[in-house]
């Protein structure tokens, strides 16, 4: 099995992105991402794809990402072209709250590479010939951008990148067959917290937008996601209260009242837990 690394394809490190066109007439060997992710789109003909050493069938129209660490393999292609592109997972950080609430996008490029690195999954996303046809003409303009380096073309091609990234986010939440209905609704709740996390949410508030028992939001988190939901949400809650103590002057009660915390002790303990100091500590270094 080989190690693949970014820098393979790309030595600018101020862009660490890469776009192409890919055909294969031949099997391909076991391999696993070292340092990025993989949005792969197939756009003509058919393969098995090996992940984990199990096998599906992909064909034209499937969409799907494959993040660092997953390894996977194609073999038995047939008329096989794949426009591949390689990206750093934090360039989908530019995403605005909107789209990280959308069920699409967290199944798409969150929750399935997840899964797909620790399991067998073989959902994907499955779009239509027309809807291919857009993807497709999107894809030229930036590969175009990409080969001719014009001034500006990393915003360009990042503003591109984002707008596939929208784009296939809805399809997958307009898709009606082939998904499991458990991944669903780990994103209906993963977008619901993403939405009110600074808000007062209970269990139940978030199971009930999820259309599913308390019980069964604590089994599917934990199986797709290594974790619950509540520790979800104070990680969120947490990360916003690193952010509020590094850029401004709020205190610590008003702090933990910005991110949802009950009280600015029990924000103390759990920033403690989390991150091995107190709340003025972590200010303090910063």
């Amino acid at each position: 099995m080989n190690n693949v690394y970014l820098n393979w394809f790309t030595t600018d490190d101020q862009f660490p992105f890469f776009i192409q066109y890919g055909g294969h007439n031949e099997d391909t060997s076991l391999h696993k991402h070292d340092d990025f992710s993989e949005l792969v789109i197939v756009l003509n003909g058919n393969a098995t794809h090996v992940v984990n050493n199990e096998v599906s069938f992909i064909k034209k129209g499937n969409v799907f990402v494959i993040n660092g660490g997953t390894v996977h393999a194609y073999k038995e292609p047939f008329d096989f072209k794949i426009c591949n592109i390689m990206y750093k997972p934090e360039m989908l950080r530019s995403a605005g709250p909107d789209l990280r609430t959308s069920n699409g996008f967290q199944a798409l490029f969150i929750l399935e590479p997840f899964y797909r690195s620790i399991h067998t999954y073989e959902s994907k996303l499955n779009i239509s010939i027309s809807s291919l046809e857009y993807v497709n003409s999107l894809i030229s303009v930036m590969i175009e951008e990409y080969h001719n380096k014009l001034q500006g073309y990393q915003t360009m091609l990042t503003s591109r990148f984002m707008e596939l990234v929208v784009y296939l986010s809805r399809q997958y939440d307009n898709q009606e067959k082939g998904i499991d209905s458990s991944l669903m609704h780990l994103a209906n709740a993963i977008s619901y917290i993403e939405d009110h996390y600074l808000e007062p949410v209970t269990l139940e508030e978030i199971a009930d937008q999820s259309d599913i028992s308390v019980r069964h939001l604590n089994r599917i988190f934990r199986s797709y996601y290594q974790t619950t939901p509540i520790a979800y949400l104070q990680r969120l809650r947490l990360e916003r209260a690193c952010i509020l103590l590094k850029e401004t002057c709020l205190s610590v009660t008003q702090i933990s009242y910005e991110c949802g915390f009950s009280d600015s002790n029990y924000l103390a303990r759990q920033f403690k837990k989390t991150y091995g100091m107190t709340p003025k500590s972590y200010r303090n270094k910063r």
